[in-house]
């Protein structure tokens, strides 16, 4: 097969099984009671960490393409991005049970007065905003140019989930740190790009 056919027909199929894995690992560590002393921090801080660090991964297909001038990556974007958006679904679901017991209006006010909080249910919402416009009828009723410039909120949303997940933790910042560095590099690859003519739009939040 060739790279492009390795890639659609292997590798993408893999990355949208693949995503399942932190899920089963979780549940894996729950049936034998292995969550630790308080299990609903360890879940809240195990799905948000896997949320960040698949969206960086997310963040990487486009200087991966770039500089193995393969095209076909760019499909690995939508299913890589889209897991990236379900475990910070798991991880703000997790706040709002644990936390917050479902009760309204603590959670609107926890949202509004602690900082951390507040960045990170606004990643999150930019997360939403990526996950419902990343299919192709979105890209057609926004049009190219607007869904680029929505989907570039990306690295805001990462930005976002790394302040949050500082701003989070009381001593060891050593892993949020390292995914800061991360999104850095990233971040300075894009701008170091020439500007090309935009490849194919493919879905959440990982734009060109």
């Amino acid at each position: 097969m060739t790279a492009t056919q390795w890639i659609s027909r292997v590798i993408r199929p893999l990355a949208i099984v693949a995503g399942i894995g932190p899920a089963i690992w979780l549940g894996l560590k729950f049936l034998r009671d292995d969550l630790g002393a308080n299990p609903a921090e360890y879940l809240e801080h195990f799905t948000g960490t896997a949320a960040l660090v698949i969206l960086l991964l997310s963040l990487t297909i486009t200087p991966l393409r770039r500089l193995s001038g393969i095209n076909t990556l760019i499909r690995l974007r939508k299913p890589i991005g889209l897991w990236s958006f379900a475990y910070a679904c798991l991880h703000f679901s997790c706040y709002l049970v644990f936390d917050q017991s479902l009760d309204l209006s603590e959670i609107l006010h926890d949202i509004a007065k602690r900082p951390y909080i507040t960045v990170g249910f606004s990643a999150w919402l930019l997360l939403l905003s990526l996950a419902l416009t990343s299919f192709a009828g979105a890209i057609r009723t926004l049009g190219g140019k607007r869904w680029n410039a929505l989907h570039r909120l990306v690295y805001v949303a990462a930005a976002g989930g790394v302040i949050h997940y500082l701003w989070s933790v009381k001593r060891d910042v050593s892993v949020p740190s390292a995914l800061g560095g991360v999104l850095i590099v990233l971040l300075a690859a894009r701008i170091e790009r020439r500007p090309r003519k935009a490849m194919p739009m493919q879905g959440v939040g990982v734009p060109e």
